[in-house]
């Protein structure tokens, strides 16, 4: 398993340096559309895609690849998530409406899953050229270095994190709002999900409450958190499965801090 995470995180390298960062800043008006209301995609989101794809399966010849931009051509790709496997997950461009104004933050991101579990993930930074990975039972790593995160003790007004309101359903939304005077801090969130992992995994929030959870977005970044002790799970306290389609997701570093966070945003009754 090595030698793939070494060349899956090569791969996600070249396609940032040759197709990514080229267009940063760069996009004419006509390389950015609307695929769905509020959801931009961008020539170098498909084009990123067509390379990682194409690089994963000859890695695994064996494989398929589930990628944004591919479902959002032929959602009946999504289904291959229950195969056996090996299946990819590829994000190629996450962070794209960053990435469209000409700022940060955005990754490349990708997972690889065998029977529904993931087993492994990348989250690049293009910007920076900092990479998180993660092997299932194997740990979490930062550019080379084994995540983990530092903070245990902490009281609920220590506690510092992310909340994506936007696509919350009101009462859920008011009931975020009313909880969150109770905790030391919460940001509205940075429009990728990638970073947000990231910042989780070493120690620079200790939360994040998403709606939206499609399985590109949170597939790696759930492997990263739970291989630094962190928990994922559904705002009704249910185990957080890649392969189901309901919205809702809270991530903490740990579990005490996950029923703090619940407790103090999600009150009984309110889902």
């Amino acid at each position: 398993m090595a030698d793939l995470i070494e060349s899956v995180g090569q791969l996600l390298r070249e396609a940032a340096a040759t197709v990514v960062l080229p267009s940063f800043q760069h996009l004419a008006e006509d390389e950015v559309e609307e695929k769905a209301p509020g959801e931009l995609v961008t020539v170098a989101d498909r084009r990123a895609e067509e390379v990682i794809a194409a690089g994963l399966r000859a890695l695994l010849p064996d494989s398929v690849v589930v990628g944004e931009e591919g479902v959002a051509a032929d959602p009946s790709i999504l289904g291959r998530l229950h195969d056996a496997g090996p299946v990819w997950i590829v994000d190629p461009i996450d962070g794209t409406g960053n990435f469209a104004a000409g700022k940060g933050p955005f990754a490349v991101m990708a997972a690889l899953i065998r029977d529904g579990a993931p087993v492994a993930a990348w989250i690049l930074d293009p910007l920076t050229d900092s990479i998180a990975v993660a092997e299932a039972g194997s740990g979490a790593y930062v550019d080379g270095v084994r995540a983990a995160f530092p903070g245990n003790g902490l009281g609920t007004d220590e506690l510092r994190g992310a909340a994506m309101t936007r696509f919350l359903p009101p009462p859920l939304r008011a009931a975020v709002r009313r909880g969150t005077p109770t905790l030391s801090e919460v940001l509205p969130g940075q429009h990728c999900a990638g970073k947000e992992y990231v910042d989780l995994v070493t120690g620079r929030q200790h939360f994040v409450l998403f709606w939206r959870t499609l399985p590109w977005d949170h597939v790696p970044g759930v492997l990263l958190a739970q291989e630094t002790g962190g928990v994922a799970r559904r705002l009704d306290g249910g185990a957080y499965d890649p392969t189901d389609d309901r919205r809702g997701l809270l991530v903490a570093a740990n579990d005490a801090i996950w029923v703090q966070v619940h407790d103090a945003l999600l009150p009984d009754g309110v889902r």
